[in-house]
């Protein structure tokens, strides 16, 4: 229980209509698009980088948690409040402070939408590289705490890749600053690419200076389907085998084709297709006739029963219908879905896939795969009835099997949704003993009484 003393401070330097006990609003913050609720004892509303620290310093005072949170779409449980603790709701810190683009920077609080900085960049020629499923209505902020990605990551990058600086608030009240303003700087250690992924462990970010890059001029797109899954993931390998790299490379499995069947966003693939691959390319518009013969040269193999193309805007959309569609066609399936983002080397995807259908058999559970698979990064969702109790005990047996394999392909447990409290307990498995040793101890320098964000990343 949160005391009154606490309360009062917390009022009195962030104002009394930007802390809120009540239940209505307790609720509300009690979960992210994990199953799971927890009710927060208070939730913060900060508007400026000064009242993240006031906060942080009385709740240093007060030995009270902090769960700082975006727009709450994680789906690892990285803004699921820990018991007894307060949320710090990021929304109302939404400013653009600077957009410089002959530096091509823009510099923003954690509160701005991911797509309106890409909106804001476009206006001058310039774009956000990183593109999140979320993009439309997840955080910098949240962005920036799982070092989220996205299609376009396969050649842009991350988001970690498009930080130059931040601000920040570590869990002792401490005001920092990391990093530069410009591209190359090498003094003292990289603070700045520590504190992004560390989903809100070490500080609570404040402020994000960004870099932007030139605008591409023109995209083109194919659709490319396959009778199996191993022929379309051995493409996969000889894409990423040749001099052109693609902007986007997805993959779709025949469990995700089979879930958008209904939408009739399938009715015009080719009989037989089990498997499906989006691949973009962009650059100059001259030059993207010779990248898409290139890509097409590299996919074609056996297996392939069709490949289309589009250079328009309005041929590109309808090619990517069927992927666009996919997030609510999956949802029909059953009503909880447990989706997991591991990582695998691309060369080892076929085999990868092959055991998930393998488990997917073993367990009777529906699990649809498909994403980046460029990266090598899959979306694993074993979709699930979570009133079943049967079910969700072959589900978690599927779910530890599928985590595990993706670490003996020599992979990892995530590739940008975070860990969370959801794959905490696999961790140790991935890192060993003294790594895990060496967090431990960077973690008590920035937050020695373990304050900020508790409960998560890290096996208990």
């Amino acid at each position: 229980m949160l005391s009154e003393s606490a309360l009062a401070a917390f009022r009195s330097a962030l104002g009394a209509d930007r802390v809120f006990d009540d239940a209505v609003t307790r609720a509300l913050y009690a979960h992210d698009e994990t199953p799971r609720h927890v009710e927060p004892e208070a939730v913060l509303f900060p508007a400026s980088h000064a009242d993240v620290a006031a906060l942080v310093r009385i709740a240093f005072e007060h030995g009270i948690a902090l769960t700082p949170r975006g727009a709450g779409s994680g789906n690892v449980g990285g803004a699921l409040p820990a018991p007894g603790s307060v949320v710090v709701s990021f929304e109302c810190m939404r400013r653009v402070l600077e957009f410089d683009p002959d530096n091509r920077l823009i510099v923003v609080e954690p509160g701005v939408v991911t797509d309106d900085i890409d909106r804001i960049a476009r206006s001058a020629g310039l774009f956000y590289p990183p593109d999140p499923g979320s993009s439309a209505y997840c955080r910098i902020g949240g962005n920036l705490a799982m070092n989220a990605a996205g299609p376009r990551a396969v050649k842009y990058g991350v988001t970690r890749d498009y930080v130059l600086g931040l601000r920040a608030v570590t869990g002792s009240g401490q005001e920092i600053r990391t990093g530069c303003r410009t591209t190359k700087g090498v003094t003292g250690y990289d603070l700045s690419r520590l504190l992004v992924g560390s989903g809100g462990t070490l500080a609570l970010i404040t402020e994000a200076t960004l870099k932007l890059l030139p605008a591409p001029e023109a995209v083109a797109t194919l659709r490319v389907c396959f009778a199996s899954n191993r022929s379309a993931l051995d493409a996969v390998s000889r894409v990423m085998h040749q001099a052109v790299t693609p902007c986007a490379l997805e993959f779709m499995d025949r469990h995700a084709i089979d879930a958008i069947r209904p939408t009739g966003a399938a009715d015009d693939l080719p009989p037989g297709t089990r498997a499906l691959l989006m691949v973009e390319a962009d650059g100059a518009a001259q030059d993207l006739p010779r990248q898409i013969a290139a890509l097409e040269q590299a996919l074609a193999g056996e297996g392939l029963l069709d490949m289309r193309s589009g250079f328009k805007r309005d041929d590109i959309a309808r090619l990517w219908a069927a992927r666009r569609s996919l997030s609510h066609a999956v949802k029909r399936i059953a009503p909880l879905k447990i989706n997991e983002d591991v990582v695998v080397p691309v060369s080892q995807l076929a085999d990868f896939v092959d055991f998930i259908d393998h488990t997917a058999q073993a367990q009777r559970l529906p699990i649809v795969s498909f994403g980046h698979a460029g990266n090598g990064n899959l979306h694993v969702n074993l979709m699930v009835h979570p009133d079943d109790a049967d079910e969700m005990r072959r589900a978690r047996l599927a779910h530890e099997a599928i985590m595990l394999r993706a670490l003996a392909l020599g992979g990892t447990l995530s590739g940008e949704h975070g860990i969370g409290t959801e794959k905490r307990r696999f961790v140790a498995q991935e890192i060993d003993p003294a790594t895990l040793g060496l967090m431990h101890a960077i973690k008590q320098q920035f937050d020695p009484h373990g304050l900020l964000n508790p409960g998560k990343l890290f096996p208990d």
